[in-house]
């Protein structure tokens, strides 16, 4: 398998859901990585990312792109009982992935990354079309690496 071409595949899935119009970004992100990476696990885990689109349901607050990343890691490398040492390995994931897009686009917070854009503009579409896509590659890329 050619991880390479594995990753544009995933971007480009991600990014076509979203400029669809069939999921936003956090809920695009964990469709993909369900669908692409075959996991056995319900539709449903895709509606616990639809409350995170648009800064947090339409707040402006953290990206939902950088959620629906960090759901997508947890559903590998997260805890399900209480006390389990994972959470820390997955909570520092998290927090990778979370600097990879704030080292490129100097913040986290969707009403900076959007300030002047009019909401569903073809600027706006672009660029959070963009970011669903972005973080979902770099999504899949940590999960690769630590499944190694």
């Amino acid at each position: 398998m050619d991880q390479n071409i594995v990753l544009t595949k995933i971007r480009r899935i991600a990014e076509e859901y979203y400029r669809s119009g069939d999921f936003y970004c956090s809920e695009a992100i964990v469709k993909t990585i369900k669908d692409e990476f075959s996991l056995s696990l319900p539709e449903e885990v895709v509606a616990m990312a639809s409350g995170f689109p648009i800064g947090i349901g339409g707040a402006g607050c953290t990206c939902g792109a950088i959620v629906g990343g960090i759901i997508a890691i947890g559903l590998f490398f997260g805890r399900t009982k209480p006390g389990d040492q994972k959470v820390n390995k997955t909570m520092a994931l998290a927090k990778e992935l979370q600097d990879i897009f704030q080292k490129r686009h100097k913040c986290l917070c969707c009403r900076v990354l959007t300030k002047g854009m009019e909401l569903g503009s073809t600027s706006h579409m672009e660029q959070c079309i963009s970011f669903t896509g972005e973080v979902a590659e770099e999504t899949a890329k940590i999960i690769f690496r630590e499944l190694r």
